[in-house]
């Protein structure tokens, strides 16, 4: 495992600042969904979204940014619009690995929603983005008073909970090659239809659970196939077939559990893949 723990360093942080964000309603008086926003937000009733909306600011998200610490009281919520948060837990001898991740299809700091016990891991900024945030008390008010965003938020942490237990069967039972490749998948669907996106050989040991040399062949395994390109941590995907092909069954099963989940179908994946599951 890797040793190497992601900087907690106050200049590693970026600061920012918050505005609060208008949501305009559409001529049929239903509350106007934001470009490009967060799937999560996008399952919710018109209702929900309209009692929710005040409540979003728009945040940046930069590489490195803590959004909830081991044993902490979690005090705002995130829905990434571009970018991943990733969910790690450190060993006592420093070992760190990554035990599930979060995009577009959801939100952090669920924990809050579910239960006032902090838990024991750390969520951060894996790969820059932007998004939402809102304060976390008030969603756990709204999931224990609202029956409808309670049932969209008991869905996605069932799809959550399929994401963690297929992580550990994949990590366990398939070659680092098809691991990478259903990673970078994994990255790609969360860049909004960048194909180009920065990830370190650090953050993809995290992902895969591995030292920095065993990033360094899978990538190379990839990248000679004319899959990806990789160099000084940026990744380009020049082949997105050829990288569904290289990657286990595990991405096809994750995307498919939360697309009946939460909904929101990619772009990248086409609707039989879907049907036919």
């Amino acid at each position: 495992m890797p040793n190497d723990r992601p900087s907690t360093d106050a200049s590693d942080i970026v600061p920012r600042t918050h505005q609060s964000t208008t949501i305009p309603l559409d001529r049929a008086g239903s509350v106007a969904r934001l470009h490009g926003q967060n799937r999560l937000l996008a399952a919710l009733s018109d209702d929900d979204y309209a009692w929710l909306s005040p409540m979003l600011e728009p945040v940046d998200l930069p590489v490195k940014r803590i959004l909830a610490s081991p044993g902490s009281a979690v005090t705002h919520v995130y829905f990434p619009v571009i970018g991943v948060a990733s969910m790690i837990n450190r060993t006592g001898d420093g070992s760190v690995v990554e035990v599930g991740t979060i995009g577009a299809e959801g939100m952090t700091g669920l924990q809050s929603v579910l239960s006032d016990v902090p838990l024991p891991s750390e969520t951060f900024i894996q790969v820059a983005g932007h998004g939402f945030r809102a304060p976390a008390a008030a969603v756990a008010r709204g999931a224990a008073e609202r029956p409808g965003f309670r049932r969209v938020l008991d869905r996605y942490t069932q799809a959550l909970l399929v994401q963690v237990a297929q992580t550990a069967t994949c990590n366990l039972l398939h070659p680092i090659d098809e691991r990478c490749a259903r990673w970078l998948l994994i990255t790609h669907d969360r860049m909004g239809g960048a194909d180009t996106f920065d990830l370190t050989h650090e953050f993809l040991a995290f992902m895969l659970g591995v030292r920095r040399a065993g990033v360094t062949v899978a990538a190379g395994l990839l990248a000679r196939a004319g899959i990806i390109r990789y160099a000084r941590g940026r990744v380009t995907v020049l082949d997105r077939a050829g990288l569904e092909a290289a990657s286990c069954e595990c991405y096809r099963l994750v995307h498919v559990q939360f697309e009946r989940l939460v909904g929101g179908e990619s772009p990248s994946v086409p609707d039989a893949a879907v049907q036919s599951a």
